[in-house]
């Protein structure tokens, strides 16, 4: 036998063994096991989860340190302050309502007190004003309707 037909035998026994159906079954089953294994450690309850009890004392100590070191006076110092500045702004304006509302009050005492003439003259005076504004409206009026037609 030569050495190509020795080689032709060996290679047509090995693509016998190996055929593509014979790795699509071990490719499979690699897969399933896989696949099982997979689910048995989502579904398996494991000591990773459970916190041990050396791990639980350690957050809590932490978390006292981490509330023991928060600044809680100065917290309260802030506060007290913000509320102090809301009360002067709200007693400011309670202040500017009183004293606009006492304005008002002098003011209505004080026109008792003008003469009856100087009001009378105050008032004649605008109401010549209001109907002069009257007659140059009425003016515009006509003037419009009458250039329209």
């Amino acid at each position: 036998m030569k050495m190509t037909e020795k080689l032709q035998q060996w290679g047509g026994k090995t693509i016998s063994r190996f055929s593509f159906r014979n790795g699509t079954i071990i490719v499979c089953f690699f897969n399933l096991i896989t696949a099982l294994f997979l689910i048995h450690a989502f579904l398996s309850p494991s000591n990773s989860n459970r916190p041990n009890s050396g791990l639980i004392k350690y957050v809590k100590e932490s978390e006292d340190l981490r509330r023991a070191m928060e600044p809680v006076e100065l917290i309260k110092r802030v506060r007290e302050i913000e509320r102090e500045g809301r009360e002067e702004v709200e007693t400011a304006e309670k202040d500017a309502k009183q004293s606009a509302a006492f304005d008002l009050i002098s003011r209505l005492n004080n026109h008792r007190s003008y003469s009856d003439a100087d009001n009378q003259k105050a008032l004649e005076e605008w109401r010549k004003r209001k109907m002069e504004r009257a007659r140059q409206r009425g003016l515009g009026r006509n003037g419009t309707a009458t250039s329209q037609e």
